[in-house]
């Protein structure tokens, strides 16, 4: 076995190489200071700097407008499903939510206990196998907020194209952040868990207009509410600060590679490749409908769960790794992020070939 496997997972995912090693030498010594990374003071200088660079550098690669705060929290995009309500409705008020798979249902769920959530449109009778065109629903007039995930991690389906309405976006784009490029300005709010295509588990980032910080309910706790975080530059408590600091050298691998245009290029060809060997053959199928597939997880079925669960055996052993869908669903799923390299798309093809030669 080599010393790196092909990392298929959704999440934690692949990370460049050239970041795991820095970060593993940062965190004995950093900067040749005699401390290691992860036993720094958060308020020193050396982590103020780090976060500030972070910061900046998502600013630009994003081309974030002024008049957005950039937070990095704690508590996962989970945390965002109540946090979102919280901060942004209240008793009697309103958003529209598509629910496009399990993470919109667990928002949608969280909304509900807050204010009120109507659910504009579901896929859930078709296994959540596609995203809704912007003729298949209508948004509430009187929501404050249209609530949809961008990318589906556990379905494989994607927005392509993003809703259009008088009403603010608010986005999980925590599978697919970075990976194209994207407007800001319909949004209100963009939040996305770090451990997909940003760094390692432990920070969310939420970019929030800054308008909408004076929103919140005075009935809201302390670290509950987005202005508290805002007005301290995310250090009102201990922030997530070794997962910070790996957002930032993650950012800085993303521009050296020619920022989002380029990785944009480079996932497109990267998915392309795979979908184009799910489609020329019977053996295997997809589970996306064509018009909704990601680019960031392509999901599969094999004739049989038993034939699944010997192609993702036999993957492991050839240093293929994490290929085992969720398992509300089953099946194949390749999760193939920015980071992931193309030679990895171009071995797993390879094995799928194999696998229904020796199986079909």
């Amino acid at each position: 076995m080599p010393d790196r496997i092909y990392n298929f997972s959704p999440g934690p995912a692949t990370l460049p190489r050239e970041v795991l090693a820095q970060a593993a030498k940062d965190i004995v010594n950093y900067n040749d200071k005699g401390i290691g990374l992860i036993e720094l003071s958060h308020r020193s200088k050396e982590f103020m700097a780090v976060a500030e660079e972070t910061e900046a550098l998502l600013r630009e690669l994003l081309n974030v407008p002024d008049n957005y705060k950039v937070l990095f929290l704690q508590g996962g995009a989970s945390t965002q499903f109540a946090m979102i309500p919280m901060n942004l409705l209240g008793p009697g008020k309103k958003a529209t939510y598509l629910n496009t798979g399990t993470w919109a249902k667990k928002a949608i769920k969280e909304a509900n206990i807050i204010a009120s959530a109507d659910v504009a449109y579901s896929s859930e009778d078709s296994s959540f196998n596609h995203v809704p065109a912007q003729s298949d629903y209508t948004v509430d007039p009187e929501s404050e907020y249209l609530y949809f995930v961008s990318n589906n991690t556990i379905y494989g389906t994607q927005f392509h194209t993003f809703p259009e309405t008088d009403k603010m976006l608010v986005c999980d784009m925590s599978s697919d952040i970075l990976s194209r490029r994207i407007d800001i300005n319909p949004f209100g709010i963009i939040f996305a868990g770090a451990q997909k295509n940003m760094g390692p588990a432990g920070a969310t980032v939420v970019i929030i207009r800054e308008d909408l910080l004076d929103r919140t309910p005075d009935s809201i706790p302390t670290m509950l509410r987005y202005k508290t975080h805002a007005d301290k530059g995310s250090m009102f408590n201990t922030p997530p600060c070794f997962a910070i600091y790996a957002i930032g050298l993650v950012l800085k691998w993303l521009k050296k590679m020619g920022g989002v245009s380029a990785l944009e290029e480079m996932n497109r060809e990267k998915a392309s490749l795979l979908y184009q060997a799910i489609d020329a053959t019977d053996f295997i199928k997809g589970h996306a409908r064509k018009d909704s597939r990601s680019m960031m997880n392509i999901t599969f079925n094999l004739p049989s769960s038993e034939l699944e669960d010997q192609f993702i055996e036999e993957g492991l052993a050839k240093g293929l790794d994490g290929l085992k869908g969720h398992r509300s669903i089953g099946g194949i799923r390749a999760s193939i992020y920015n980071a992931f390299p193309r030679q990895g798309v171009l071995d797993l093809i390879e094995f799928m070939k194999e696998f229904e030669q020796k199986n079909g």
